[in-house]
Formats: structure tokens, C-alpha cells, sequence
């Protein structure tokens, strides 16, 4: 196996938020580099080709599996139909958490998110500090 594709980078960050044509969008990632980076206490990578923005990094080997790879804790991209926020946990565990959040959707260890303005941020917050210190196993 050649690895994952996904890794970090030396790309920059904010050439990369500066060239995302949608305002909100643009903006909305500002405000998340802020949080993700008070949270975490780490400064934002570009991780892949696919720009996803990622805080901290840890190591981890898949079941049964010798190969070591790394990962970020938090991170996100800003797509254009949502922004996806990525956590290193299983969000359906938190229910009191997701009933408060607001308008978004979520899967295993991601949040789909609109823009901002549709949830609560001091939920999202308490989610981020969550997924701080934590891996997937």
C-alpha cells in the first residue's frame, strides 16, 4: 500500500481561503480557523489535494495493519454546496449536543454544515474540544 492520499502539506492556507469566490463561505472559514486554532492550540494545515484544513496530527495503524499513517484531529473544508467539519468521533453519541447544534446534518465523525450563521457556535465549540485530544482507533 502506497499510503493515504490525503496528508499534510506546506500549501497555504490563507492564499487558499482567499481565492474561495463565496463571501460566507470565505468568511465561515476565517471564523473556524479562529475556533479550531484556540481550541487545539495548533496552527491550520492544508492537508491533500482536496484542501481540507486540519489541526494537529496524530499517528495511528489500520486493524491487523503494520503501516503507520497520520491524521489531523479537527479540520474542514469548505465546499461549495456545504462546509464539512470533521471531528475524531462518532457525533450520533452526542445527542443532547446535535439536538442543540441547529441546522446541519452529520455522519459517523463529520458535520455538513450550510453556513455558520445556521448553528449554535458554542455547541460546535464543545464538539471541537471533544474531538481535541482524541483518535480514531
Amino acid at each position: 500500500m502506497a499510503g493515504l492520499a490525503t496528508q499534510e502539506t506546506d500549501k497555504s492556507v490563507s492564499e487558499y481561503i482567499d481565492r474561495i469566490e463565496n463571501d460566507t463561505k470565505r468568511e465561515d472559514s476565517k471564523t473556524l480557523i479562529k475556533i479550531m486554532s484556540e481550541i487545539t492550540g495548533h496552527e491550520p494545515k492544508i492537508w491533500g489535494d482536496y484542501f481540507i484544513i486540519g489541526f494537529g496530527k496524530y499517528k495511528y495503524k489500520r486493524k491487523n495493519g503494520k503501516e503507520e499513517f497520520e491524521w489531523f484531529n479537527v479540520g474542514f473544508a469548505p465546499r461549495k454546496a456545504k462546509m464539512t467539519i470533521y471531528l475524531t468521533f462518532d457525533i450520533s453519541t452526542e445527542k443532547e449536543l446535535t439536538s442543540r447544534l441547529g441546522k446541519c446534518k452529520w455522519g459517523k465523525g463529520c458535520l455538513y454544515v450550510n453556513k455558520l450563521a445556521d448553528i449554535d457556535l458554542e455547541v460546535l465549540r464543545q464538539l471541537i474540544t471533544k474531538s481535541e485530544n482524541v483518535t480514531w482507533n
